[in-house]
């Protein structure tokens, strides 16, 4: 582990060869089904520079399958976006196409 990450983990030194550093960031729940997901959309014009965005929140997965269903949003709206901070951003004001895709992929959105 580099001097870089043992910062981040507010470990100084430590005499003891043995310790382990643990980083709770590392461990990613596992992707729900999506039948057990519990998927909130909302729009959002705050702090966006005037722009309208669409946010899914409530994804619980790794980061991997976040980016895979933001991947699969922005290209059937035909709009750009991103997924960050377990939050699906996708451009405009597409809240109503946002849920009817998520319901007929299988998740519990609204």
């Amino acid at each position: 582990m580099s001097n870089k990450n043992k910062n981040k983990l507010g470990v100084v030194y430590s005499t003891n060869p043995d310790y382990q550093y643990a980083n709770p960031d590392a461990e990613e729940s596992k992707t729900l089904p999506n039948k057990q997901q519990q998927l909130r959309v909302r729009i959002e014009k705050n702090h966006r520079g005037g722009k309208t965005v669409t946010v899914v929140d409530g994804f619980t997965g790794t980061q991997d399958d976040l980016e895979s269903l933001a991947k699969t949003l922005k290209q059937k709206c035909g709009t750009g976006g991103s997924a960050k901070d377990g939050l699906i951003l996708i451009q405009g004001e597409m809240k109503e196409r946002v849920v009817k895709l998520l319901n007929e992929m299988g998740y519990k959105a609204k």
